[in-house]
């Protein structure tokens, strides 16, 4: 019989810890359940990749890595690229309308003939960036770091004002 009640003691003393670990807390009078911290993927990588004509309008791509890969006519239209890198990538072509590049690197990466139009590029890395032919109508460029003479080639063309930041492209450039 000793055994039984040991056992029985053990099952309820577990049971008794199970049921006080899943019951919902209580928080100033009102039942909470715990809630899981949240999965955070690790970054995407593109590096190096063969991306010519690949649609990721409108994806979260929050820091993604998209380093030396071939960009050309890709569609990366309101996409959420926060923090994303695209040093020494050819975007020849590409649609960046409305993309938010916020603090992204984009060292080095042609965008001729690139729409980056209505594109959110507040402190972001641009430096040996080449922009021939492209749309840069309503592009917020707040605090990015780009070259004199890129500054001041862009200012030839800038327009527009942002319409989420409603900031002027040619005031987010420091144009005169």
């Amino acid at each position: 019989m000793g055994i039984w009640r040991a056992g029985l003691r053990l099952v309820l003393g577990v049971g008794l810890i199970l049921l006080i670990w899943a019951a919902p807390a209580m928080v100033n009078g009102q039942t909470q359940r715990a809630i899981a911290a949240p999965y955070f993927p690790p970054p995407l990588s593109f590096s190096n990749a063969e991306l010519k004509g690949r649609d990721f309008s409108g994806q979260e791509l929050r820091a993604a890595e998209f380093s030396n890969a071939n960009l050309e006519l890709t569609d990366f239209s309101e996409a959420d690229v926060r923090g994303a890198i695209f040093s020494g990538s050819v975007a020849t072509g590409a649609n960046f309308h409305g993309a938010d590049f916020t603090t992204g690197m984009l060292d080095s990466v042609s965008f001729t003939r690139s729409d980056l139009s209505d594109a959110i590029l507040v402190d972001t890395i641009l430096l040996r960036a080449t922009f021939e032919d492209t749309d840069i109508t309503g592009a917020d460029f707040s605090g990015a770091i780009l070259d004199g003479a890129l500054a001041r080639k862009l200012c030839k063309t800038a327009t527009g004002v942002n319409p989420k930041t409603g900031v002027a492209t040619r005031a987010s450039l420091g144009c005169r």
